[in-house]
């Protein structure tokens, strides 16, 4: 049974790997950091919970060689590109959107965080990349690799979840100075900006 799970050595390696990597600013960082801050740090898990549950499914999905083939057709790999830079776009436009509303503190229910997170990370091709191209160097050849796979793939998604985590709690912190309408406003309109800034730097990142 213990064959079935990856050593102690590939489990830290990839865990101190994927802490670097999540600390990298990308499209998961700065959304949640911006929903935190504005919407408070409820939704921001909420939108956590939601990435994790997206990033899980990239991840079984790998492991069954779905991503592979993502990647081997480059029509349907583009398609999930541009999908993807379309709904950050999407986000940014809808943060610029309501920074104009007359009503700002709309309360939208924390769903729809949960589900924006999921549909992020399911276009998210990089993500995809990322369990085909580093899980494997991960593996031990004495063990089954499928089984491994998923037992790291799990490990990533759990440090990933936690560095979210604690970049929800960190924004959240800046959720008090921004009770007013007009700090709100100027708030939304700064992460509108950046959402479109990461749109295109993952428009730019992901390309072929």
């Amino acid at each position: 049974m213990l064959d079935n799970f990856p050593g102690l050595e590939a489990v830290a390696s990839l865990a101190a790997a994927s802490v670097l990597i999540e600390l990298t600013p990308g499209p998961n960082m700065t959304w949640l950091a911006m929903i935190s801050a504005s919407e408070g740090r409820k939704r921001g898990f909420s939108a956590v919970g939601g990435v994790a549950l997206g990033l899980g499914i990239v991840g079984v999905a790998a492991a069954l060689g779905v991503a592979s083939l993502i990647n081997s057709i480059p029509a349907l790999y583009e398609l999930l590109r541009w999908g993807g830079v379309a709904f950050l776009l999407f986000l940014a436009w809808d943060s610029w959107r309501e920074a104009d509303a007359e009503i700002i503190s709309v309360d939208r229910g924390m769903a729809l965080y949960f589900r924006r997170g999921l549909i992020t990370n399911l276009l998210n091709p990089k993500a995809a990349i990322f369990f085909v191209a580093v899980i494997p160097a991960f593996l031990e050849t004495s063990r089954p690799v499928l089984a491994q796979t998923l037992w790291l793939s799990t490990v990533y998604v759990l440090i990933a979840t936690l560095v979210h985590a604690v970049i929800v709690l960190a924004a959240g912190t800046f959720r008090p100075y921004l009770e007013s309408p007009e700090r709100q406003q100027t708030t939304r309109r700064v992460f509108a900006v950046l959402l479109a800034l990461v749109a295109i730097w993952f428009a730019v990142s992901t390309g072929r």
